[in-house]
This record gives structure tokens, sequence and C-alpha cells, in this order.
């Protein structure tokens, strides 16, 4: 009985700091997506003393400085934010659930989807803006339709859903590729600045939904998170605790496919922001409780930090995803590495 007491007062004590651990990483990265955020609205071309964009942001008019702050940075600072913080969290969800660091929405082709379907609009269907975005979301929604119809089988298979995903992933690629050379010399510049991901000409009127759907969906999988480390077990294991897994895992799918449309939609497919979240969040935090929080919070780091780098540390300014793929690029060099001398892969 004595020994037994002293084991679970070395649990109880091991669960104590892994909580006080978790909670100061996610206070860190909640001050630095503040850091970030003030800096996103007060450097730029000027540099505006903080005093007025206070005044600025609370409605008072201050000439150069309520346009510049108002209807340029504010309106990326958001969409960098809700942006970044969709990607983090639905990378997360798709690598844990799915057990295999390699599993995020990139590499599934679930934003290829909505690429794909944004480029048709562009280069043939020239619509506007409004269209082109909810066009996006339903190739996102419509790619995750195919790999479950194509992945389908007597029971859910990891494997077999990561495959099909990458072969779908190759073949929008493959039909993006085809409609860059056949498109009109004038819309290529469009088609690329929207596939590179960028938070150039965000505009506040486009943000609301993406907002939105973040605000409500976080909640969701907020309060599924322990069943997601539950599934993180196994299959069977899941099961045996209680946890209903096929209505769990879509649950998670649905909502994490849902943020990453209307993110993909509103700033482009923004290189291995989903990717990157999960793992970083689980290096600081630990794998003991749900990162969902944590890494949504990496996830608008990343953006946030990519675009400031990307627009003032060179002499010509780049799109916030040509700086995240520098960044995740020789991440997936090095993990590959590893998983091929772990044999996994």
């Amino acid at each position: 009985m004595k020994n037994q007491s002293v084991e679970v007062t070395f649990i109880m004590a091991g669960m104590r700091q892994r909580r006080r651990r978790w909670i100061l990483v996610t206070s860190l990265l909640t001050i630095l997506t503040c850091i970030l955020c003030c800096a996103m609205l007060l450097f730029g071309n000027t540099i505006y003393p903080i005093q007025e964009v206070i005044r600025s942001l609370s409605g008072e008019q201050i000439t150069g400085v309520s346009f510049a702050v108002n209807t340029i940075r504010l309106p990326r600072m958001l969409a960098g934010l809700f942006a970044g913080f969709a990607f983090g969290i639905a990378g997360y969800i798709f690598q844990t659930i799915l057990r295999n660091p390699l599993a995020n929405p990139n590499v599934l082709g679930i934003t290829s989807g909505s690429s794909a379907v944004a480029v048709l609009c562009i280069t043939v269907f020239h619509t506007s803006n409004n269209v082109v975005s909810i066009a996006s979301i339903v190739g996102g929604l419509i790619t995750v339709v195919m790999m479950y119809l194509l992945s389908r089988g007597k029971s859910f298979s990891i494997g077999r859903l990561i495959l099909v995903g990458i072969g779908i992933q190759a073949m929008l690629d493959a039909i993006i590729s085809y409609l860059l050379l056949v498109s009109a010399q004038q819309d290529i510049p469009a088609v690329l600045r929207w596939l590179n991901g960028s938070l150039n000409g965000s505009q506040i009127k486009e943000l609301p939904p993406l907002m939105i759907t973040v605000i409500i969906f976080t909640p969701i999988v907020i309060l599924l998170g322990k069943h997601l480390n539950m599934l993180e077990l196994g299959e069977q294991t899941a099961s045996s605790l209680g946890v209903a897994t096929d209505r769990t895992r879509i649950l998670l799918i649905v909502s994490s496919v849902l943020m990453i449309a209307l993110a993909t939609a509103t700033t482009g497919p923004i290189a291995f922001v989903s990717f990157l979240a999960g793992p970083i969040a689980n290096r600081l935090v630990g794998v003991s409780f749900s990162n969902i929080i944590p890494a949504g919070l990496v996830g608008a780091n990343l953006v946030l930090l990519a675009d400031l780098i990307g627009q003032f540390a060179f002499e010509y300014r780049f799109p916030v995803g040509v700086i995240t793929g520098l960044l995740g690029a020789p991440y997936l060099i090095l993990l590959l590495i590893r998983m091929n001398r772990k044999g996994e892969l």
C-alpha cells in the first residue's frame, strides 16, 4: 500500500509539472502573438507611434495613419492571425488522428483541391475574388469526399488514406500546372500570388467568414481534445476506453477541413504552416496534454513572423508563403531522413 501511494504521488506530481509547463508555454506563445500583432500594426513604409495607432483603431481620423492602419495593416494582421491559427490547429489534428507527421492538409491534397478550383476560376472563368474564395472552399470539401470514397474499405486505414491523399495531391498539382501553361499572360500574376500564399491585398470585408469559423469550431475541437489523445493510442484502444471513434474522427476532420478551406480561401495555401505547427507545439509542451491551442498559436506566430520577415528582412518583399516554404522544406527533409533511419518509410 505504501509503495502504491508513493507511485500515485509521483504520478500526480508529474501531471502537475506537465500542466504547469503547458500553461507556461501557452502563455508565452500568447504574449508572442500579441507582440507580433502589434508589430504588424506599427511597422510598414512608415513607423507610426503606438498612441496614434491606438487612436486610429478607436475610430479617430488621423491623416495618413487611419488609412494605413485600418485599411492595410489591420486586415493583413487579422488575416495572418486567424489563417495561421486555423492552419496550425488543422495540421495538428490530422497528424494526431492519422498518427503520422506527414499527414497534414498540404500533403493530403486538401489545400491543392482548394488551389486547383481557385486557379480554374481565375484563369478560365475570370470570376471575382468572392467567387474564387467560395469555390476554393468547395474544392477543399470535394477533395476530402474523394479521399474518403477512394480510401474506403472494410475498416478505416491510415496508410490507405495517406496514399490516396498523396495521389490526389499529385493529380491536382498537375491540373494546376496545366492551367498555368494554357492561361492568358495577364492572369498569371494573380494566380502566382494566390498559389504562393500571401497576406497582400487582405480586406476587412473578406475576413468575417474565416474569423467566425475559427471562433465557432475551435471550442468544438478543444472539447474533443481528450478523445483526440485516445485516438492516438489506436482504434481498438480508443474504442475500449469508450470513445465513439468514427463520430469523433468525422467531427474533428470536418472541423479541420472547414477551417483550413476558409483559411486557404482567404490567404492562399501558405506552405508548411500546418506541417510545422504541431511538431513545434509538441516539442515545446510535450505530448501529455492536448496541444490544440499551442499548435494554433504556433501557426499564427509562424505566419505573422514570416510576413514581417518577408516585408522587411530583404531588399525585395516576398509573400509569406515563400518564407514559410524556406523554413519548412529543410524540416521536411530532416523528418524524412529520420523516419527512414527508424524504418518508418
